[in-house]
């Protein structure tokens, strides 16, 4: 086996290998003489088969085993004996051609890239200065949570067979969907309870049956978006046949002790209390989805070194692979956003750069101070997830149990929010009184807002 180290620059570095063909060869014998007592084939005594023998029968297809470890011995080799800190896996590419390594007839050659993790010193978190932003929670807040709740436990009365269907109704009703002149899955349903107003179904839909009685039957022409998730029915004309069962008015909106009851609580005082306090929870997590920007923001201002390009393309890779899909889904391209498209992809690729290293200096954070994720927390996220998928609990823990990948997906958010609650409690934070609308903006948007001012 030769190890040549044939690139080295910054973190990247590349070796070739070649593993000649007699060293394959001497492996497989080897192979074949453990295997060899364990055979038994037809013609020969248990085991006493000649390697000769094996070999012309089995040969071919060992040597694919021999060729994959090969490799991968030969990869890990060249990380330990360069004393190499990886910061992904080693990539391997073949430079022979592998029907006549298998075969024989041609030694082992490869290429293995290397990116190394970058050496940087860490900021000091408790000199970071960050803006946390707070809101109070008002009495009008409440009282409109209250309202909302009400709204949405609001009873309704049957308009009877004259009454006909207002906006803010609730309609009861069968629809078949075709295309043309064809149903299509999931445009059928029975006894639908359509609250007209509400932008249930597809737009248009809901305000061609207003003015609709019990009994009717109406003819809805629609179009779908040409966002709609099924591409099947993007931008699609259809014609849905709706038979009206019911027309059922709102009853008036009370907030008052039979609401309480309603939400299984003894009185509107202990109503009260519970939303605000749900309010309260609410406006905390918004406030720390801020804190969390800042936090990050500061880190990436604080550090500056070089980063592993094999980690960069990949994260870019999968932005951008993102923002096509998004720009396919709705029709448009990179022109349709005011920029060239290598104008987009390098704004993504700065994006990806920054993950990069956040999540290089996150890591390092957690790693100096002893900051971990307990496989219960783990667990308990992973039964979460079962949560949102209802009657299919057990496959979703079974595909969590067989793909470690799947797993280190869900472990590493847990991770980086404990590592960003170390920093919070380290770093020099300010709190910024806003107003509920500022609170709940998205951090850039609320950015921008308040730098206005």
């Amino acid at each position: 086996m030769q190890i040549t180290e044939t690139v080295s620059e910054g973190l990247r570095r590349e070796y070739k290998v070649v593993v000649a063909k007699s060293d394959l060869e001497t492996r497989l014998t080897g192979r074949l003489e453990e295997m060899k007592p364990r055979m038994n084939l037809k013609g020969f005594r248990p085991g006493k088969a000649p390697v000769s023998h094996l070999k012309k029968t089995f040969g071919k297809a060992m040597m694919g085993e021999i060729v994959e470890n090969a490799v991968n011995e030969s990869s890990q080799k060249a990380v330990t004996d360069n004393e190499l800190k990886v910061a992904s896996p080693p990539k391997v590419d073949l430079v022979s051609a592998i029907e006549e390594v298998v075969d024989g007839k041609s030694d082992l050659e490869f290429t293995v890239k290397v990116d190394l993790m970058p050496d940087f010193e860490l900021a000091d978190v408790a000199k970071l200065k960050v803006e946390r932003l707070t809101a109070e929670v008002a009495d009008a807040d409440v009282d409109e949570a209250l309202k909302r709740l009400a709204e949405q436990s609001r009873s309704f009365t049957t308009r009877g067979e004259a009454g006909a269907a207002e906006m803010g109704d609730l309609l009861v009703v069968d629809f078949v969907g075709k295309v043309d002149d064809v149903e299509f899955p999931g445009g059928k349903a029975d006894d639908f309870h359509l609250n007209l107003g509400a932008g249930q179904l597809i737009p248009g839909f809901e305000e061609q049956l207003v003015g609709a009685k019990i009994g009717d039957t109406r003819e809805v022409k629609v179009t779908f978006p040409a966002d709609y998730p099924e591409q099947t029915l993007a931008g699609k004309d259809a014609v849905f046949d709706v038979t009206i069962k019911d027309v059922r008015s709102p009853d008036p909106v009370t907030i008052d002790a039979e609401l309480a009851k309603k939400m299984g609580l003894e009185d509107l005082a202990t109503l009260k209390d519970r939303v605000r306090d749900q309010l309260k929870s609410d406006f905390t997590r918004a406030s720390r989805l801020h804190m969390k920007r800042r936090i990050l923001d500061a880190l990436d201002a604080a550090h500056s070194f070089d980063l592993p390009p094999g980690m960069v393309e990949t994260e870019f890779n999968g932005i951008w692979q993102q923002v096509e899909q998004e720009l396919q889904r709705e029709g448009k391209t990179a022109a349709d956003e005011g920029k060239s498209e290598e104008d987009l992809k390098k704004e993504y690729r700065e994006i990806a750069e920054r993950r990069v290293r956040l999540g290089l200096v996150l890591a390092r954070l957690g790693e100096q101070n002893g900051i971990t994720v307990a496989p219960e927390e783990v667990q308990r996220a992973v039964a979460a997830r079962a949560r949102q998928f209802p009657g299919q609990e057990q496959q979703v823990f079974q595909f969590y149990t067989q793909n470690p990948q799947a797993v280190a997906e869900i472990r590493a958010p847990l991770y980086e929010e404990k590592v960003i609650d170390f920093i919070g409690e380290l770093a020099d934070v300010t709190d910024r009184t806003v107003d509920r609308e500022t609170l709940f903006m998205d951090p850039d948007e609320a950015a921008e807002k308040l730098n206005e001012k």
